[in-house]
């Protein structure tokens, strides 16, 4: 048996994301195995971390400087905003490199079973920066759930207004998928979004 801290440690791992019980301890033992390189540098980073990590002002995305990376650029076109419902979200998109506007993290959904409404999302300063022009595209990148949805169809009422495009990422079959494993969710939306073929 191990002591009360290595428990304490395996038991911390095993609350994040994707690590169960016995995952967090096979990385414990691997911790405690390279102590001194492996286990050094992740204390260091996460105290650095810990003690630098602030939430952009502008746009609710996490970084170590204000304004973060992301609200920095200047290669980064200030007429198109994306609209993403967790900084997970905004990560994942800035990785495929496809976007090349600024984001706007809401901070989660609209969710009347968990009692989130529309003052708990950073849905105020979405307004704020949207009437404060220079916008042309509002990109709403909301997951494929049904409070996503009911995010994305308040957002799109509220800045109706504004003298914008109002555009939605598109739903429907992903690339390699097989149609007899689809949910018919998916299947219906992919019907719904169908476009003719280019000739």
């Amino acid at each position: 048996m191990a002591s009360q801290e290595i428990e304490h440690l395996a038991n911390a791992l095993a609350r994040l994301p994707g690590l169960g019980p016995r995952s967090a301890r096979r990385a414990v033992l691997w911790l405690i195995k390279r102590r001194e390189t492996a286990l050094t540098g992740l204390i260091e980073a996460l105290t650095v971390v810990r003690d630098r990590l602030i939430e952009c002002p502008i746009c609710g995305n996490v970084d170590t400087i204000s304004p973060c990376g992301v609200c920095a650029d200047p290669r980064r076109d200030p007429r198109a905003l994306c609209v993403v419902e967790d900084v997970a979200d905004l990560w994942a998109l800035d990785r495929a490199r496809l976007f090349t506007g600024r984001y706007h993290v809401l901070g989660g959904r609209l969710s009347a079973l968990d009692g989130v409404r529309p003052e708990d999302l950073n849905i105020a300063r979405l307004i704020d920066r949207v009437a404060a022009g220079g916008i042309d595209e509002v990109v709403l990148a909301m997951n494929a759930t049904l409070e996503g949805q009911t995010t994305a169809h308040y957002l799109a009422e509220r800045l109706e207004q504004y003298p914008l495009r109002l555009t939605q990422l598109a739903h429907g079959l992903p690339v390699g998928g097989e149609l007899d494993y689809l949910d018919e969710g998916t299947l219906a939306q992919a019907l719904r979004a169908r476009r003719p073929l280019s000739q």
